[in-house]
């Protein structure tokens, strides 16, 4: 089994910590996600990090994310320290490390300092917050400003937005960035990006009419555009839903 690492020269130290992370992430227990992959939240030397390991790729893709394409570890690293230098929020990359076996990609890891957050997007879109208006105006400034400096993020979704309280507004940050495009948004299809959020729609009412002010771009068509994608991916993600009750035998409605 060999190791490849990338890290920024401040974290030479913990160089020991990187080549023993598999044991060190199978040895505890403080997890924080478990799906595909696995989120923990775990202290190197002094520093409290979150590491995801990825899921071991099956034989095919073990071959092309060794051959063909970049890990998802690898442009998690990567795109984090490209957003850092267009000055956009997301936890500071630590580390990059992969493991080969036989050649092969096997596991791979992405560690980032923990961000101390309040809540995700989630809360004010399920709770009656007192700032909600202004956490969705500020959201939407926040989404007009990614687009601005050609930010696509392509799972822009409710728990990927951790937002952090302060003085006078609010701190956005985004993880989950393995998959991103970074390219010229125009502000009609910037509208999209606010799909995965299960808005309703007096909510998009307000992102849009602020994403509008600031885009110059037309405030009933931004309203429109925004609601008919937020639409879209309900149809969908309901569909879905009923498509896996009727493969279980459960044949109610899902909510």
């Amino acid at each position: 089994m060999s190791v490849q690492c990338e890290y920024p020269s401040d974290y030479q130290s913990l160089i020991h910590s990187f080549k023993s992370i598999r044991e060190i992430f199978a040895g505890d227990d403080h997890s924080i996600h478990k799906a595909r992959n696995e989120l923990k939240i775990i202290e190197l030397d002094g520093i409290n990090t979150v590491v995801k390991s990825f899921k071991v790729p099956h034989l095919f893709n073990r071959i092309v994310y060794t051959y063909f394409r970049k890990s998802k570890a690898y442009k998690s690293y990567h795109n984090a320290l490209r957003l850092q230098k267009l000055g956009i929020s997301t936890p500071k990359p630590i580390a990059l490390i992969e493991f080969y076996e036989a050649g092969f990609l096997r596991e791979s890891f992405f560690i980032a300092e923990y961000f101390e957050y309040d809540f995700t997007i989630r809360t004010p879109l399920l709770e009656p917050l007192e700032d909600r208006e202004a956490i969705f105006k500020a959201f939407a400034a926040y989404t007009y400003n990614l687009h601005q400096k050609g930010v696509w993020h392509l799972d822009y979704s409710p728990g990927n937005i951790l937002i952090k309280r302060h003085e006078g507004g609010y701190q956005f940050s985004i993880v989950d960035i393995n998959r991103m495009e970074f390219r010229p948004i125009s502000a009609l299809e910037g509208c999209e990006n606010f799909n995965k959020l299960w808005a309703s729609d007096e909510e998009i009412d307000i992102m849009g009419r602020e994403y509008a002010r600031l885009s110059g771009f037309n405030v009933a068509v931004t309203i429109a555009e925004m609601k008919k994608y937020n639409d879209s991916n309900k149809r969908v993600k309901n569909f879905k839903k009923r498509l896996k009750n009727l493969l279980r035998g459960d044949f109610s409605t899902p909510a």
